[in-house]
């Protein structure tokens, strides 16, 4: 399948973000679901324009016994971090995996929030490798990042399912100013101060007094909640190494400065599982049989 056929929607995109600048695109919400999602299956023009706002319990059940997920790691409030500041009606389970392969990574350009960097062929192969994997798993929803090579890499996998695919603007990656296209070497000899540091200690650098990489962590919050708090289960969400690292990191309690200390190949998937006091449990990081192998995950 060619790029351009894999990129053509049939559709306007749908997108859903809490951040104070932005706006849900839906006007006339139905009950039991997040956002505007576009739904594939029979009928991939169909959109099902849903609730944005979750009421969620408010007061926690005694007995944690569905919650909890691994022997006691659950018994005591405040073992792990809330990311929701809310009871949930249910124990949810997260799947994240990074977009396949893209044009910028095969060029080694630095990326960023640009939207110019598309999968390759190679990129193309990853994410149905993943849809592969992945085909036993029920998720009751996918969110994904409106950027191209997640986008696509989102619609690939989700192709077949007839359940909702979301875009949130919070599963953006990180916006890198002026280094964006620029490849790796270049930017190094141009901009070597700025790049040591984005490479070496990235929680300090920044543009015009911007610290992306801090701001970053803020936006992971916010993704994380719009995620928690949508009804259902298990949810799938396709988005890009840098925001996925901040993902993991909010999720354990790491700050910004932990930023290069968690990598996901492209491809990889990870996994969290959270109480329904929103605590969460990392159960599988950066799982890449798959790309090597026809493995199907069971869990």
């Amino acid at each position: 399948m060619g790029t351009a056929a894999l990129l053509a929607v049939t559709t306007p995109p749908c997108f859903l973000s809490s951040a104070k600048s932005r706006r849900l695109t839906s006007t006339t919400p139905l009950p039991l679901l997040p956002s505007s999602c576009l739904t594939h299956g029979k009928d991939e023009s169909r959109i099902t324009k849903v609730r944005s706002n979750v009421n969620s319990a408010s007061t926690e059940t005694k007995s944690d016994n569905e919650a909890s997920m691994t022997g006691a790691a659950y018994d005591f409030k405040g073992a792990t971090i809330s990311l929701t500041g809310e009871i949930l009606n249910s124990p949810k389970k997260v799947t994240i995996v990074r977009h396949g392969l893209s044009s910028w990574n095969e060029e080694s350009r630095v990326q960023g929030s640009s939207n110019l960097s598309v999968l390759t062929e190679t990129g193309l192969k990853q994410a149905e490798r993943c849809r592969d994997a992945l085909i036993n798993m029920n998720f009751d929803v996918c969110f994904s990042s409106p950027i191209s090579r997640a986008k696509s890499t989102a619609e690939l996998i989700w192709r077949g399912r007839e359940k909702p695919l979301c875009y949130l603007n919070s599963l953006e990656e990180a916006h890198l100013f002026f280094l964006e296209g620029m490849k790796n070497a270049d930017a190094k000899k141009q901009y070597p101060e700025l790049y040591t540091t984005w490479r070496e200690d990235p929680s300090n650098f920044h543009v015009n007094g911007i610290y992306p990489i801090r701001e970053l962590w803020g936006t992971a919050r916010e993704a994380w909640k719009e995620i928690l708090v949508t009804p259902g289960e298990s949810f799938l969400v396709v988005t890009h190494k840098s925001i996925l690292r901040a993902l993991i990191c909010t999720a354990l309690g790491l700050g910004p400065e932990r930023f290069r200390a968690i990598d996901v190949n492209n491809g990889g998937i990870c996994v969290f599982t959270f109480n329904k006091r929103g605590e969460a449990m990392l159960q599988a990081l950066n799982m890449t049989a798959h790309m090597y192998s026809d493995h199907v995950y069971q869990y």
